[in-house]
């Protein structure tokens, strides 16, 4: 357990890329995934047999915080989570925001400049 109390389990993942529409066709002929296409910009992707969405894949470009994959951790508070990972090393990428009907999000670097997501209240 985290020290909020939360499992540290991913809860979400996003993959960022160049080409989305490429990376969409790569992730569902590799996986089987079933995409579901919001806008040119992002995709909800879920198991093959079409459950919840597990993560996005998505456009980058001017202004995208990363590239790559990045994988969000569920906290009980964002900007407490975030304070505590500046403080031990980590940078922040991207600034908490509202994610519509979700909560809260956020990115930071860890020590070693890998992106980590947050997501909570």
């Amino acid at each position: 357990m985290t020290l909020d109390g939360h499992d540290p389990a991913p809860a979400w993942f996003d993959v960022s890329s160049p080409d989305a529409a490429r990376a969409r066709r790569f992730y569902q002929d590799l996986f089987g995934w079933t995409v579901h296409v919001l806008d040119d910009t992002y995709a909800l992707v879920a198991a093959a047999d079409g459950g919840e969405p597990a993560g996005g894949i998505g456009q980058d470009g001017p202004g995208s915080p990363y590239t790559g994959i990045v994988v969000y951790f569920r906290v009980a508070d964002v900007d407490e989570a975030l304070a505590r990972a500046e403080a031990l090393g980590g940078k922040r990428r991207l600034d908490p925001r509202p994610l519509p009907g979700q909560g809260r999000m956020a990115v930071f670097d860890d020590p070693d400049g890998n992106p980590v997501g947050l997501l909570g209240a």
